[in-house]
């Protein structure tokens, strides 16, 4: 009997994942059916003379209180920050408070104090911890710092966002192994990811790096963790090697939940990395899923009152009990976003896996430096404060923790020390404007007078503008799945540019740490973007600030004609025939773009309309995308990348009409 006892079992499995393909009220008995169907083969195989040795002691049901506590998409950003929040001070008054907030030694505390006021832990990370900022790559290895910080944490499991494929699947292997390199063996999720022949990451060459999901038990309960990588983002928006794909998440999801209840496991944990919108959705297609931690998104997550407190705009509930295909319980939570909040998710299930209950707590870090009108708070005003904070049951007073602090200063040091490094030449100034326009016109007095002379910036802008533009067009066809066009509001590019260069005067050419979308426009859409930006400039309340500058995309200007006419003659480049063609209307494009931008910033209506399904968030910092653009440089003789104008043809005002004096 010894020999039909597996083909039993596996039978029995089969059974039991058939089951879940059901709809209806036969879904009902699943769970229980997992549990028994796993006792029975057990009981089959010990009946045939099965040994204890090769057979596993199947779990004992009972109920379970779990705490997940979880973070995402700190995307490198390891520092605190200040941050200014609504509080109550003596008088009952609302007032901006300063505070120190946020920075991954704050979460180290977090989750060490949290964790030890709960029993049954699960530290989990739902991805995107890589780029953002100069620790992803001007601090030792790539990702070597965010990989330092983690392990300061040991994450129970991390699943793979779209931004760990940055720098494709062989600089991918490299961070893995830096993130496991000690004693920490943090288990690496993606099930839907498959990695293509040639790619470093191919189970033939690195087996067991990436799995599915991983098991962990808590209070002799088996908790199965599934990873889930968000798929047409990833492979437009990052650089996974070509052959590398990513299958459908909801098929992927299912078959991993499938095979964790074959092996009698039923508490199953989806740790995505697919956005807030599209957890909902996938969730509701799933059969057996209980708890859903994401990411990708960047949700605020948690009550109304985050706004009043100055936090942000909450999306929807923490911990919010949606419905899963069979019916059933699911807890979903997200963390938002940069070393800011740390999640902590309380999920009850009974003893057939089934969730009874969900609550919990968004953490938002802070320090207790209260600074009113930039000052400390009073006695009287720090004691309403820390009230208010109490009150709030969100924000939380959070002591960095002093290992972690330590284990982070030398790549603050080499960030430091990076800033001040030079890191290009421009031999000839690349002049900033905003707008073009002759003597009088609205930014004429933003150029040196050197520049004014030659008369340049008169026709087309700024050349600092220009630069800017073309080298987010250029990395992108580069490292992010490539882009037909850019976009870059004129003041949103700060100074111009001469002789030895810095880091930090790099930083200082973008220094609002904007972070880079892709969306998918029409032709007709790429004019009505060109408009809104002229209408901004030239309307009645116009500024200078909005402009638009552009890689890969050019036009001519009349700023006399009226909105919706003030662009004409669109050309795009074509890199195949290495020429400039019409603007096809009908067509397609792929926009490289400023988040502030893509969500109607400056005025860029048309792009805040695009729907979500045809917008993707790179996340990539502007300066840091500059900074890569210099770095692909041909070096001059100082030894220094030359940084250097670009030929007129590039520049995207093709001619400038400005407006007639009134």
């Amino acid at each position: 009997m010894m020999a039909d006892a597996p083909s039993l079992m596996e039978t029995s499995m089969q059974h039991d994942r058939n089951s879940y393909a059901l709809n209806g009220a036969q879904q009902a008995f699943g769970r229980a059916r997992i549990f028994t169907l796993s006792l029975l083969a057990v009981a089959v195989l010990a009946a045939c003379g099965g040994s204890d040795d090769h057979t596993p002691e199947p779990p004992v049901a009972k109920p379970l209180e779990l705490t997940v506590l979880h973070i995402n998409d700190h995307h490198s950003n390891l520092d605190s920050k200040s941050k200014t929040l609504q509080l109550r001070n003596a008088l009952g008054e609302r007032v901006p408070v300063s505070v120190d907030a946020g920075g991954f030694p704050r979460i180290t505390s977090a989750f060490a104090a949290l964790a030890a006021q709960s029993g049954n832990v699960l530290k989990l990370h739902a991805g995107d911890a890589l780029t953002g900022t100069l620790y992803f790559s001007r601090a030792g290895e790539l990702g070597e710092a965010d990989a330092a910080m983690m392990n300061t944490v040991c994450f129970d499991a991390f699943t793979l966002g779209n931004h760990e494929f940055d720098k494709g699947d062989t600089e991918l292997k490299q961070w893995l192994e830096l993130l496991n390199s000690g004693a920490c063996q943090t288990p690496i999720l993606s099930a839907n990811v498959q990695f293509g022949a040639n790619s470093a990451l191919n189970p033939s060459r690195a087996p067991g790096v990436v799995q599915p999901y991983t098991i962990i038990e808590r209070d002799g309960q088996p908790i199965g963790v599934v990873g889930l990588t968000i798929a047409a983002k990833t492979k437009a928006s990052s650089a996974p090697d070509p052959d590398t794909t990513f299958e459908d998440e909801v098929v992927a999801a299912q078959r991993a939940i499938d095979e964790l209840h074959g092996q009698g496991v039923n508490k199953i944990v989806l740790l995505s990395h697919i956005g807030y919108d599209y957890d909902k959705r996938v969730l509701a297609q799933l059969s057996g899923v209980d708890v859903v931690i994401g990411g990708d998104s960047h949700t605020l997550l948690g009550p109304d009152s985050l706004t009043t407190y100055g936090v942000g705009s909450s999306a929807g509930a923490y911990g919010q009990a949606l419905k899963n295909r069979d019916g059933d319980t699911v807890c979903v939570a997200q963390a938002w976003e940069y070393s800011q909040v740390v999640g902590e998710l309380k999920v009850g299930f009974d003893g057939e896996g089934r969730v009874t209950s969900c609550s919990g707590t968004p953490h938002v870090l802070i320090s207790d430096d209260f600074q009113i009108g930039g000052s400390p708070a009073s006695g009287a005003d720090r004691a309403a404060i820390s009230a208010d904070i109490a009150a709030s049951g969100f924000l939380r007073v959070t002591a960095p923790d002093a290992q972690a602090t330590a284990v982070l200063e030398p790549y603050r040091e080499s960030v430091e020390v990076y800033k001040e490094t030079e890191v290009a030449n421009a031999p000839l100034e690349l002049c900033s404007r905003r707008v073009p326009g002759g003597p009088g016109s609205a930014d004429y007095s933003r150029s040196s007078a050197a520049c004014n002379a030659e008369g340049s910036v008169d026709v087309r802008g700024g050349d600092i503008q220009q630069v800017v533009a073309q080298s987010y067009l250029e990395v992108a066809n580069l490292q992010y799945g490539g882009a037909d066009f850019t976009l870059q509001s004129g003041g949103g590019v700060r100074i111009p540019l001469e002789g030895r260069i810095t880091a930090a005067n790099v930083i200082e050419v973008l220094p609002f740490d904007n972070k880079l979308w892709k969306l998918s426009i029409t032709g007709a859409e790429a004019k009505a973007m060109i408009e809104d930006g002229l209408e901004a400039v030239f309307g009645p309340s116009g500024s200078t600030g909005p402009y638009p500058y552009a890689g890969g995309l050019r036009w001519d200007v009349d700023a006399n004609q009226s909105k919706g006419s003030r662009a004409s003659n669109f050309e795009r480049f074509d890199s195949a025939s290495n020429s400039w063609l019409p603007l096809d209307e009908a067509a397609t494009y792929s926009l490289f773009v400023l988040g502030f931008n893509a969500t109607g910033g400056d005025g860029y209506t048309t792009l805040a309309n695009v729907p979500d399904e045809r917008r993707f968030e790179v996340g990539v910092q502007d300066a840091d995308v500059f900074q890569t653009y210099i770095d692909s440089l041909p070096k001059d003789a100082t030894g220094l990348p030359a940084l250097l104008r670009l030929d007129h043809s590039l520049y995207s005002t093709k001619s400038f009409i400005g407006p007639a004096a009134r």
